[in-house]
């Protein structure tokens, strides 16, 4: 029965996922609704339950809001560390390219012979160097500026998994990971609930359904934002999708200590807020500062206590 509600979660957060591609020409309203369902989720749905499974003091202070704190820290800690590899990263092509275009003929002087192996006819036309290593379409003397390495810029970007505005995918998979685990949690919350009895179970599938849409909206979205393919993003999402049925499906099989599912609960919250707080919201109002924005977010923030109270 648990593993068969959980297909409800399944496709609500398929849904959500739709919704979040659907509408990319309104890119600022959905970030701003994503902002606002990622705070709602964590302030109305994620730390009560951190405090109710996992409310014990630590030196004065409930155990799941240092998890919490700890985990906007290490949020904030592993996206700047990821965008200092990656500044340095960049800066090391740079060099390169600049270091090209500066000695054009550096690369090719492999021997006397002018038809040697590092001369080899066609290309070497006085202007052109088409030697191995400069070859491909761009480099004619004036475009080597638009390619690395005989690769185009944009291209190149992809390859070494850098996102063009600044941001590390990296971070945008973990999170969307993280957001999978969330969900696998929500599946062993309706496995267990539905062991107590039929009445709970039905009631806890309800609050995981509501807010599965979000779930989904928000996986697709953080994936996507921090310059993923789309394929990356779908595959998140799908994960996403399955993930409360598979943690309905083991609670057969396992059962996991409140204790532990509170300190979980807490230190996800503190990194989602981070994400909505630093990236997804300032995003958000980057290039369309507009009141509409700042509504969706209200909206988004909204929603999620309605299902809370809906599902209370």
């Amino acid at each position: 029965m648990a593993v068969f509600v959980a297909l409800g979660a399944f496709l609500m957060t398929l849904a959500g996922g739709w919704t979040a591609q659907r509408v990319t020409d309104r890119r600022h309203l959905v970030l701003g609704l994503a902002g606002g369902l990622m705070l709602g989720v964590v302030g109305l749905d994620l730390l009560p339950e951190a405090l109710e499974a996992a409310g014990a003091e630590v030196f004065g202070v409930p155990a799941a809001l240092l998890l919490f704190v700890a985990g906007f820290l290490v949020a904030h800690l592993v996206e700047r560390l990821l965008a200092v590899r990656q500044a340095a990263h960049g800066a090391e092509e740079h060099a390169c390219a600049a270091a090209d275009r500066a000695h054009p003929g550096h690369r090719h002087h492999a021997g006397p012979d002018p038809d040697g192996p590092g001369h080899d006819g066609p290309g070497h036309d006085g202007t052109g160097h088409e030697g191995a290593g400069h070859e491909g379409a761009g480099h004619d003397g004036t475009g080597h500026q638009d390619t690395v390495a005989g690769v185009p810029a944009r291209q190149d970007t992809a390859r070494h998994g850098t996102a063009q505005d600044g941001r590390a995918p990296e971070v945008g998979l973990t999170a969307a990971a993280a957001m999978v685990f969330h969900s696998a949690m929500d599946g062993v919350a309706i496995g267990a609930a539905f062991q107590v009895g039929g009445g709970m179970g039905l009631a806890v599938a309800l609050a995981v359904i509501a807010h599965d849409f979000a779930d989904g909206f928000n996986t697709y979205t953080i994936t996507s934002l921090y310059g993923n393919a789309r394929r990356k993003a779908l595959a998140m999402l799908f994960a996403d999708a399955a993930a409360p049925i598979a943690g309905a499906a083991s609670t057969t099989f396992v059962t996991i200590p409140e204790q532990l599912l509170g300190g979980y609960l807490g230190f996800f919250g503190g990194a989602l807020l981070y994400l909505a707080a630093a990236e997804i919201l300032p995003e958000a109002h980057h290039e369309h500062p507009a009141r509409s924005t700042v509504l969706c977010t209200i909206a988004g923030a909204a929603f999620i206590w309605l299902v809370v109270g809906l599902a209370a």
